[in-house]
């Protein structure tokens, strides 16, 4: 009961600096990542993808993670609701979450039959203690372990389905880039809501491949036809294209599979990857992917999330030194974020760059980007290139806040595929 004692208190001199301090309100949260031993953050909901979860309100979460340290460690779970802007709400737990949150994680099981020695967890919502989500919008997960230490925090969101969403994906209307970028347009309508004011009470965001670092926020409205918004931006709603992900597959450790060049069994296995090269100034080719997302695979096993082991994944790239950019591996297995582990080192002897990556076995999904050393700007394209006819997938969301309202809802959601793109 100690640590739950320790975060009560924590919780209640949070609650007293937000009414303390109004401008802590102001600011934005961020997802926070994992330390070394946890691994395999496994975000779903309606799909067996590791990836961005968009909830129906009422549809089950499933969050699952791996503890590589083997010591059946006991972790909690908090969840908090934000506003679109992902500010903090000034809404009460008991306003949006239907039970109790600040409870241990009971399900989990041990690794089984693997060279590295881990315990899974998995946390479904509802639960006997958690047993609904009342809002729609924006919320957060944050996992702590017993001595009431943030481990890490991800992202999802809740949309009730009272508009209709209508996406579809343009080559660019600015003719410099119309080789390299996709513009969403978008038709939000309803019979259910009437648009008071929509210029301040609609917000939209556009997101790419499930990526939030990259997403578009908060585009206006452009027409009101009826109970009809359009919108057709020329610039503003343009994603750069990018290119198909690489991918490689390891759900057989013993044996090279797919982008897999040799294997070697030291303390683990270890796979080393085919070089990659840029793709930056080559024809674009067709690739099918699943645009930046992994999914936990393994051949002769039963039980995926116990039986899977964890392998080192050797990546490297012929390239020469960029003395003003870091190199970073980058994909959903970690939510995209850019942090030191997934660094590459630039080799001499070798002319590549090369890092290693600790990944349970699976199809994943990778590309290479660039981080400005000074600015920290990152350049998605700087290696793979960026390209109108790659296939991306986007996720619109509408949220909706009435003249008085206390929060945002999320009243619609839609889904749009660049694979019919036109011009």
């Amino acid at each position: 009961m100690h640590h739950r004692f320790l975060r009560m208190k924590k919780n209640f001199y949070n609650i007293l600096l937000l009414l303390l301090l109004p401008t802590i309100l102001l600011s934005q949260v961020e997802e926070v990542s994992p330390p070394d031993f946890i691994k395999t953050i496994t975000f779903k909901s309606n799909t067996t993808q590791g990836q961005l979860p968009v909830l129906k309100l009422g549809e089950p979460l499933n969050l699952e993670f791996d503890a590589l340290n083997g010591d059946e460690e006991d972790f909690y779970y908090i969840i908090e609701y934000f506003n679109f802007d992902w500010t903090p709400s000034i809404l009460v737990k008991s306003e949006y979450l239907k039970g109790l949150d600040n409870q241990r994680i009971l399900t989990y099981e041990n690794s089984f039959n693997t060279y590295q020695i881990y315990s899974h967890y998995d946390l479904r919502i509802p639960n006997i203690q958690t047993r609904a989500l009342l809002k729609s919008g924006n919320y957060m997960i944050s996992i702590y372990d017993d001595y009431d230490e943030l481990m890490f925090s991800r992202k999802f969101m809740v949309y009730e389905d009272l508009v209709n969403v209508g996406a579809i994906i343009k080559r660019s209307r600015d003719v410099k880039v119309i080789a390299e970028k996709q513009s969403v347009d978008m038709v939000i309508s309803t019979n259910i809501i009437n648009f008071n004011n929509p210029l301040e009470t609609i917000k939209t965001l556009v997101i790419q491949n499930n990526n939030l670092n990259t997403a578009i926020s908060d585009l206006k409205p452009q027409y009101t036809l009826g109970n009809e918004l359009i919108y057709r931006y020329d610039t503003e709603s343009a994603f750069w294209g990018g290119n198909e992900y690489l991918y490689f597959e390891n759900k057989n450790v013993r044996a090279s599979s797919v982008g897999v060049q040799f294997i070697e069994l030291k303390e683990i296995y270890h796979n080393y990857l085919y070089a990659n090269t840029s793709r930056k100034d080559r024809p674009y080719t067709y690739n099918p992917d699943i645009n930046g997302n992994f999914q936990i695979t393994v051949i002769d096993r039963t039980d995926v999330d116990v039986e899977a082991d964890y392998t080192m994944i050797h990546f490297s790239l012929l390239h020469e030194e960029l003395k003003d950019k870091n190199l970073h591996v980058y994909g959903n297995f970690n939510a995209f974020a850019i942090e030191d582990f997934t660094k590459m080192e630039f080799n001499p002897e070798s002319g590549r760059y090369e890092s290693m990556l600790l990944l349970k076995q699976g199809f994943y999904n990778y590309k290479y980007v660039a981080v400005d050393k000074i600015t920290g700007e990152l350049d998605e394209g700087l290696i793979s290139g960026d390209f109108w006819q790659t296939e991306n997938n986007y996720k619109v969301l509408v949220y909706y806040r009435d003249l008085g309202a206390r929060f945002d809802r999320l009243i619609g959601y839609g889904e749009a595929s660049s694979v019919d793109i036109s011009n």
